[in-house]
């Protein structure tokens, strides 16, 4: 009888093991199909009982996904291709997270786009009075 080649995930090690896995299949692609549809269900899995992230804010899900990547702002920056004052901004809630920049976010930590696609509150004195972060640092100018 031959063993299976993947199971439910029931680890970390075994989560980011078959995560990239994914991603070289993915790249690859060729008559690997059904792999790929396997993985991406058991990732998705894991994720949905595993992850805390659809219950926190944008920035805090972004904070604990950098941590647990062991990343440095200044390496965030350089996969979002932006500046390191930006991402600055951002993790202290002074600039909303632009659309290219969750599409970039959801792809690298290999996350939907719904986690970081959500209403938050700016600590900026400019955007105190907005709602949420889905209005960035703009201003209108209203004539009489």
């Amino acid at each position: 009888m031959e063993s299976l080649k993947y199971t439910i995930i029931k680890n970390e090690d075994q989560y980011f093991n078959y995560c990239n896995q994914l991603e070289m299949l993915t790249s690859s692609n060729v008559g690997k199909e059904d792999e790929i549809e396997l993985l991406i269900l058991l990732i998705e899995k894991w994720d949905e009982e595993h992850s805390t992230l659809s219950e926190s804010d944008p920035i805090q899900s972004l904070k604990y996904l950098i941590a647990e990547n062991k990343l440095k702002a200044i390496e965030l920056a350089h996969i979002l291709g932006v500046s390191k004052g930006l991402v600055s901004d951002i993790l202290n809630y002074k600039k909303g997270l632009s659309k290219e920049v969750i599409r970039l976010l959801a792809s690298h930590f290999k996350v939907s786009q719904e986690a970081f696609n959500k209403p938050y509150k700016l600590k900026s004195s400019l955007n105190s009075h907005l709602r949420n972060a889905s209005v960035m640092n703009t201003k209108k100018e209203v004539k009489n």
